[in-house]
This record gives C-alpha cells, sequence and structure tokens, in this order.
C-alpha cells in the first residue's frame, strides 16, 4: 500500500504545471525536523542558531507572496507543522501542503476555480499515469469510492456562503453534537453534513465571519454585526475540509489596522513593507497532500496514508 501511495507522489505534483499555477518556486528544498532529544532543548535554550528564537513553519503562504510580487503565479510544496491537540482520524502534527498564490486576482470565484482545476487536474493525471496503484485502494480498501470519485471529476462544484451553510445546518434533522450558530466554526460533523445535503459533490464555502479568520485575510467591508472576510474551504466526500484559501489583505491602512490590534506589527513589518512599497490585488489557497491522498483513494484514517505518522502525543520516528 506504502509502495503504491508512493508512486501518486510524481504525477501529482507534476499535473501542478498543467494549472494555472506556474512552479516559480518549484519543490520546497527546505525540510525542517523535529528534534526531541532532552540534549537538543537543553542546547536551544543556551542560543539561538539564528541569534533569535526560530520555529518550524506552520504554511509557506508569507512568503509565497513576496514571490508571487515577482513571479504572478507561484506555487510551492513542503512540510508544515501544527501543535493541534487532536487524536483525530485526520489531523497530523507534520504533514504535506501544496500552496499557491496567484497575483492580479480581486475575485474568490478565481481562486475557487483554481482550486476546483488543481484538484481534477491532478486527479486524472494520477488515474491516467497510477491506475493499478489506485485500484488498489478501490479494489481491497474503498471499493465504493471509484464511483464517488467519477462523481467529484464529473461535476462542477458547489459555492454557499458561510450564511448559507449556517441556515443549512440549522435547518437539517439530524442532531449536532456543536450546536451550528452564526459566528462558530463550522466542525467535521458539519462539513460532512453539508457535503451531503449538496448532493456528495466537494463543496466551497465562501465569506467566513471576520473574527474567526487570520489578519491577512480581505476585509469585505460589511457594516453591521454579520462581518466577513473573503475566505473559502473546500469540503469534500468522506473528509471535510480540503482546502482553504483567500483573498489577502493588500490594503495598507486595513492590514495594520488589525495588526496594531493584534499587537502584531513589530513581528509583520516585513508584510506592511511589501503593501507600503507597492503591492496589487492577490489571493491564494494551500491544500493538504495527505488528506487528497485520502479523498481520492477512500483511506479513513490519515495515519495510513503516511510513512511516519506525527501526532500530539507520538513522535517515536
Amino acid at each position: 500500500m506504502l509502495q503504491s501511495i508512493n508512486h501518486l507522489c510524481g504525477p501529482l505534483l507534476d499535473s501542478l504545471q498543467h494549472v494555472h499555477v506556474s512552479p516559480a518556486l518549484g519543490r520546497r528544498a527546505l525540510h525542517p525536523t523535529i528534534s526531541t532529544s532532552g540534549e537538543a532543548r537543553k542546547s536551544a535554550e543556551k542560543t539561538h542558531f539564528f541569534n533569535v528564537p526560530a520555529f518550524l513553519t506552520v504554511s509557506g503562504q508569507l512568503h509565497l507572496e513576496v514571490m508571487a510580487g515577482a513571479f504572478t503565479h507561484v506555487f510551492t510544496f513542503g512540510p508544515t507543522f501544527r501543535a493541534e491537540n487532536s487524536q483525530s482520524r485526520r489531523h497530523l502534527a507534520e504533514f504535506y501542503m501544496v500552496e499557491a498564490e496567484l497575483s492580479f486576482t480581486e475575485s474568490l470565484e478565481d481562486i475557487t476555480q483554481v482550486m476546483e482545476d488543481l484538484f481534477k487536474t491532478a486527479t486524472n493525471t494520477v488515474l491516467s499515469k497510477c491506475p493499478r496503484d489506485v485500484e488498489l485502494f478501490h479494489k481491497y480498501i474503498a471499493p465504493a469510492q471509484k464511483d464517488r470519485l467519477e462523481q467529484m471529476l464529473k461535476k462542477k462544484f458547489v459555492i454557499i456562503s458561510y450564511n448559507e451553510a449556517v441556515e443549512i445546518l440549522k435547518q437539517a434533522s439530524q442532531t449536532f453534537t456543536f450546536k451550528p450558530e452564526w459566528g462558530c466554526d463550522l466542525q467535521t460533523e458539519h462539513e460532512k453534513y453539508l457535503v451531503k445535503h449538496c448532493g456528495e459533490v466537494p463543496v466551497f464555502v465562501i465569506n467566513y465571519p471576520y473574527d474567526l479568520k487570520p489578519f491577512y485575510m480581505r476585509d469585505n467591508d460589511e457594516d453591521g454585526p454579520q462581518h466577513t472576510v473573503a475566505a473559502v474551504d473546500l469540503l469534500v466526500p468522506g473528509i471535510g475540509e480540503l482546502c482553504g484559501g483567500s483573498l489577502r489583505e493588500e490594503r495598507l491602512p486595513c492590514l495594520e489596522s488589525r495588526l496594531q490590534r493584534l499587537g502584531l506589527v513589530d513581528a509583520y513589518q516585513w508584510y506592511l513593507d511589501l503593501r507600503k512599497f507597492g503591492s496589487v490585488p492577490h489571493g491564494g489557497f494551500g491544500m493538504g497532500f495527505e488528506r487528497y491522498l485520502q479523498c481520492i483513494l477512500g483511506v479513513d484514517n490519515i495515519k495510513d496514508v503516511i510513512p511516519f505518522p506525527r501526532f500530539s502525543h507520538s513522535c517515536l520516528l
């Protein structure tokens, strides 16, 4: 099984070049590791290798924004780290992510179109170049996944707003563990229900509440209690969230004001300078590689699609 998963990686990455995103950065050469030895920790306490505190990356997005200013459309693929204390079937502390950034875009529809094109182009490439590897999973692991995947590739992805999603959930006959309310994040049970409600095809949820999302997402400039940002999540059958993205806040006064409220101006002065000295409307997204493999292969547990799964309270290798 692991050998088959490994075969899929090359064709999938090659397919990125056929979407509207150019490999200006190529594949990231930086591969940080996790150190668990007591000696390493004591050494780090005494001195900083870079003379300043340094941490494992949670995303390459901010650096991609720098490169997109020069190359317009760029992507990167590399390891990503999240300290989320979760033992679920879809979370890892270390995973790989494809991230893309596009300059000269002022519409979420531009971002969602690239996300849909990426999913369909990558999947068709994998199916054509690695049919036996995919068939192995569809035959022995998830017999119904082949038909589900064909429907995902055939049908147009659905787009709904966060407001619409909350109303759909409130009207559902199903009882949720987490009550759906405007201003609360969508839980996995909500995401899976929305996909089912929309006919078991991938669903884009757009325009999330302002207070739910990070500082770099573009303010929709709405008055009133339902203040939103131009954010988007792609939900897929069986998994829930696969991709997350947004338009970026390119307006210096808006970005500066939010960073001031968060007390982050000094830490992100270089990011403000990107706007101060000239910027363009832009946006981007990230797609979790292991969740993508789960989606196309029908694997239930994310820990089964990566050679050395690392998650909270488990980092043996």
